[in-house]
């Protein structure tokens, strides 16, 4: 079994809801849900002038190679409404992988780890609430470390 970390976010219409489905969609295809995180909300990244993101990570054990969990992962964006025109715009659904195993993949659509990882906040607090310890495979360093170390000056609260 492989082992992936996923971050999946929402600034469109019912947020919560959207990262519910998502998560049982995974879960329904993908493999097995091990662990989340709490629900964070934070300000838009990149595009600001829209609305702020729900944010949550998870640790999923599947069956699946990286390639094609992607496959898995775009399926369930598109049946969540999730359209492509803006980079960075405004989503119903957004499901990265951010990191694989402990492997490194730079391949045509695929970067593994997530090459923003270490970069954005948001992603790197909600993935300490469940691999703090985890070592990044490029930095060799922990996700702790990387956020201890991370110049991203974006808010992260947890949602109520």
């Amino acid at each position: 079994m492989n082992t992936a970390y996923l971050l999946t976010g929402s600034n469109l219409g019912d947020r919560k809801n959207y990262l519910l489905k998502a998560r049982n969609a995974i879960e329904e295809t993908c493999g097995e849900v091990m662990a989340e995180s709490p629900l964070y909300e934070t300000e838009a990244w990149g595009l600001k002038e829209q609305n702020s993101f729900l944010n949550q990570a998870l640790c999923l054990s599947t069956s699946f190679g990286a390639r094609n969990l992607l496959d898995h992962l775009l399926h369930i964006e598109k049946k969540l409404g999730r359209i492509r025109d803006v980079n960075n715009g405004p989503r119903t659904i957004d499901i990265d992988i951010l990191l694989f195993n402990s492997v490194i993949i730079n391949e045509p659509g695929l970067t593994i780890p997530h090459p923003q990882l270490h970069n954005r906040r948001f992603a790197l607090q909600c993935l300490v609430d469940i691999a703090s310890e985890k070592i990044h495979p490029v930095f060799i360093k922990s996700i702790a470390q990387l956020l201890k170390e991370c110049t991203d000056p974006l808010a992260v609260n947890k949602f109520n």
